[in-house]
């Protein structure tokens, strides 16, 4: 089995992989849904990251299409206590409000906990900072939650550090439950969101960081070598803010990496954000079986210090 990681001081652990699931209940459906859920499991994977929101972008949906495959899932399986749930709230509006208000915040647990059919959330985040509700109130409601023991801990995504750092000092001076975990944007593409103040808040609180869009939204696999490639996915238009000089210098560096290890190309990706001070592990989503078995290899990718070096240079 993989190695663990201690999720900062949450009390969880992981291996070097979570697995996305903002495609169960899009683009992954039913019984394949179910067999890369079980594959992650037999592989020594523990956690799934999901939210209320997914997918009510896709048209006819309204959000919690994957918290209700999950559920179904974890019924499925007659067991929960070896698997770590993590989902969010703040970006789908619904009963109680919007955003952090603290009475949105306790109605869409009850939902989340609903379609997950579960009596607890193994990791609770606030999805994005909510700058309109006073701060002090949106984590009493969180520590209610893990008062109650509807959460056993509580993280904050797309978080600036200014702001976090505030969090986490109201937590302090009102005994309320601190964020324990991070949910940043960061990858050899995006570095910029991540590194610098908030890696060292981080690592200075003691905080795990489970970083999303580890491959680039599918740019890190090496599957986009020019615009005539685009058309290969949904996501194939996003390419175009990456393939530029410094795109092409990640990707070469990729492919230099990939022939000396025999690794693939997003398993590198993901390998070396995980080898990266302050991370814990990314976040990487699969369609299918085969997908999935390619991810599984970032969890014991192990990448020399040289090798290291020469992609966060590509990467500058």
């Amino acid at each position: 089995m993989p190695e663990k990681r201690k999720l900062g001081t949450s009390g969880l652990d992981t291996p070097r992989l979570v697995l996305g699931g903002n495609v169960f209940g899009n683009t992954t459906r039913g019984e394949e849904a179910f067999a890369v859920l079980d594959r992650f499991v037999e592989a020594g994977g523990t956690m799934v990251d999901t939210a209320d929101v997914y997918s009510a972008w896709v048209p006819g949906h309204k959000g919690g299409e994957s918290e209700t495959l999950l559920g179904e899932w974890l019924k499925r399986r007659g067991r929960r206590d070896d698997v770590l749930i993590a989902t969010k709230v703040g970006m789908l509006a619904g009963e109680g409000g919007e955003k952090l208000e603290p009475s949105r915040i306790a109605a869409a647990a009850e939902a989340s906990l609903k379609r997950l059919g579960t009596d607890y959330i193994d990791l609770y985040y606030a999805h994005q900072d909510d700058e309109g509700t006073p701060m002090a109130e949106s984590l009493a409601a969180f520590d209610r939650l893990v008062r109650d023991g509807k959460a056993r801990t509580i993280g904050a995504s797309n978080y600036s550090a200014e702001r976090l750092a505030k969090a986490l000092a109201i937590s302090e001076a009102e005994g309320l439950a601190r964020y324990t975990v991070l949910q940043p944007e960061y990858n050899l593409m995006v570095r910029d969101r991540f590194e610098g103040d908030l890696q060292k808040l981080c690592i200075e609180e003691g905080l795990g960081v489970l970083p999303y869009f580890g491959l680039a939204s599918g740019f890190l696999t090496g599957k986009y070598q020019s615009e005539a490639d685009f058309g290969k996915s949904p996501r194939g238009g996003r390419m175009g803010q990456y393939l530029n000089e410094r795109g092409r210098k990640v990707l070469a560096a990729l492919d230099a990496v990939a022939a000396e290890t025999g690794a693939t190309q997003a398993q590198i990706a993901l390998a070396w954000i995980a080898a990266q001070p302050g991370i814990t592990a990314p976040i990487a989503s699969a369609n299918h079986l085969d997908q999935l078995d390619e991810l599984l290899g970032a969890m014991t990718l192990e990448l020399s210090q040289e090798q290291l070096a020469r992609l966060s240079d590509a990467a500058r």
